[in-house]
């Protein structure tokens, strides 16, 4: 797909800012699923425009499971930002993964039970492809980056996205162990799956801050231990975008910004102009306004 998107960068626990981005304008936006977590700050980092969003809005005032994610990814795609690096904390589910390293997770399992994490819940239907939820292209941007910058960072791996807010029971967490997953966190699967919805390429920057509790040598996860990794780490996570958004290159040889062409099911007629005008930043390529079919 041709054509220059905008790069957007949502910080995480820790990542309230970035210090690094000449800031242009604040944008509050509101959308058909309500308001985004903070306003959007839009800047130049490197000669590169940029859409920033803190997540939990600046402060931390929202816990991972009352985020608006809707309401965030949509309002992404509404500024035109077609690439997303999404930064998180993690918890390492393995004895070679550390505190303070880097993983750029490239498969998800959903574990979550009570968030919508589709923007179609009616008509029309839509039945996109998630097998493969990071693009190829963006992760492998970050990861070079990452060695540039001297960042210990981790090609690869699954991240289980835990409900919260609460962290696991020790069971749970060996529980999981025994899945094979490498990280757990509270947030990555559900923007993975909405980005994907949107046509936005994406990918995440997990930043390791505690082995959740299973690993009974190790103190068990505090909000103290995370926030003292994650001012270790996030440096290196800021770094590695700063030296990553320059290389992403606007025509990526990848599938994600085309990935509702055979993923919308229902009949061209039975959707409404209504609902065609509301979700229009997601659906105007294919089910434009007035185009409907005549029953």
């Amino acid at each position: 797909m041709a054509g220059k998107g905008l790069i957007g960068v949502i910080g995480g626990s820790g990542l309230y800012g970035m210090p690094e981005l000449v800031v242009e304008d604040e944008i509050e936006l509101d959308t058909p699923f309500g308001k985004p977590s903070d306003s959007f700050i839009r800047g130049n980092l490197g000669g590169v425009e940029v859409v920033f969003l803190a997540r939990h809005a600046r402060g931390h005032l929202v816990s991972a499971p009352y985020l608006n994610f809707r309401a965030n990814i949509y309002g992404m795609k509404s500024l035109g930002v077609d690439a997303l690096i999404s930064v998180n904390a993690a918890g390492s589910m393995r004895e070679d993964i550390h505190p303070k390293d880097i993983v750029i997770p490239d498969q998800f399992y959903d574990n979550t039970k009570g968030r919508v994490s589709s923007f179609f819940t009616g008509t029309p239907a839509v039945h996109v492809d998630v097998a493969d939820p990071v693009c190829p292209v963006l992760g492998a941007t970050l990861f070079a980056a990452g060695k540039k910058v001297g960042a210990t960072v981790r090609d690869g791996g699954t991240y289980l996205c835990m409900e919260g807010p609460a962290f696991s029971t020790r069971a749970e967490s060996k529980i999981y162990r025994g899945w094979g997953v490498d990280l757990i966190g509270m947030t990555v699967a559900t923007e993975a799956k909405l980005a994907r919805e949107a046509e936005i390429c994406f990918t995440s920057l997990c930043c390791i801050t505690d082995y959740d509790v299973w690993k009974e040598t190790e103190e068990d996860v505090t909000i103290e231990m995370i926030v003292d990794n994650l001012s270790r780490s996030a440096e290196n996570a800021k770094q590695m975008i700063a030296s990553a958004i320059p290389g992403i290159h606007p025509d990526r040889p990848c599938g994600c910004r085309e990935a509702l062409t055979s993923a919308i099911i229902s009949d061209p007629s039975t959707v409404s102009d209504d609902e065609r005008r509301r979700l229009h930043v997601l659906l105007a390529k294919y089910l434009p306004p007035g185009s409907e079919v005549s029953r």
